[in-house]
């Protein structure tokens, strides 16, 4: 015969055990949902990733200086990224024989180290090669790099360990650039840069770059307008055509025109 106390103790077990049930049930939907998440964060970052990009620009300009004798390049290349933040790439654009004797074109052959210390901070080191196929001066050139970069704005110092573009004894030669991009409008970017090259033993080749633009991506393609300038020395770097019919200060300020697509 069940006593009132047996009732009691009885109600009390079956609703007990009414609340583990429905705590288990909670703590295994719970997991479900985080495996989910990390899951589709894990498909949110592959183990390997390919990428592309193709442009045509009105000018080259490399550090402020035009690499075509101001007329247009086509330029692209392609990077390969492990999810462990290793990287290489490669990228090439035309190049003017006035600028490169016997040389048309410049291949660039980097790999590198990315890694985040904060969500929003990361770091980047690496080695780049520049490399002028068919040139008759010895302007290949190895640059290492270190790059920060916190939300919108980023520096980046690079330091050579070859001589500077066939220049003899400057090696150490260094650039540091600071930039910040900020989204203006939807898909629109505005950027700021400044740099200062140093080339070592030549201080007289030293100068301080500067460029402002303004892009958005429309989808088929990403349009850009740059202005772009350095305060150099115009006698040092202005060059003949490869007939010598006709020179140009490749350092002055202009508007360069681009259009991209990254795939």
């Amino acid at each position: 015969m069940m006593t009132e106390d047996n009732q009691y103790l009885v109600s009390t077990f079956n609703f007990k055990g009414n609340i583990m049930k429905k705590l288990i049930l909670a703590a295994a939907v719970a997991g479900v949902f985080v495996g989910s998440v990390a899951h589709a964060q894990e498909a949110a970052t592959p183990e390997h990733s390919f990428t592309g990009n193709v442009s045509v620009v009105t000018d080259y300009r490399f550090r402020g200086i035009s690499q075509t004798f101001k007329q247009p390049a086509v330029q692209g290349g392609f990077d390969y990224a492990h999810s462990s933040g290793f990287y290489v790439g490669n990228w090439n654009s035309n190049v003017s024989d006035a600028v490169f004797p016997g040389g048309n074109v410049e291949m660039d052959l980097y790999g590198g180290y990315k890694f985040n210390i904060t969500p929003d901070f990361a770091m980047d080191v690496g080695m780049l090669r520049y490399y002028y196929p068919g040139t008759n001066t010895s302007a290949n050139t190895t640059e290492a790099y270190v790059a920060g970069s916190y939300k919108w704005f980023s520096a980046k110092y690079s330091h050579t360990v070859t001589d500077f573009f066939g220049l003899d004894d400057t090696k150490g030669s260094g650039y540091l650039d600071l930039n910040a991009n900020f989204e203006v409008a939807e898909k629109t970017t505005l950027g700021f840069h400044v740099g200062h090259q140093k080339v070592r033993r030549n201080g007289d080749l030293d100068y301080t770059d500067y460029k402002v633009s303004l892009s958005r991506d429309f989808g088929f393609a990403t349009i850009g307008l740059a202005v772009i300038g350095t305060d150099a020395d115009a006698s040092k770097y202005t060059y003949p055509n490869a007939a010598g019919t006709k020179s140009k200060d490749l350092s002055g300020t202009a508007a360069v025109l681009s259009i991209s697509k990254s795939f």
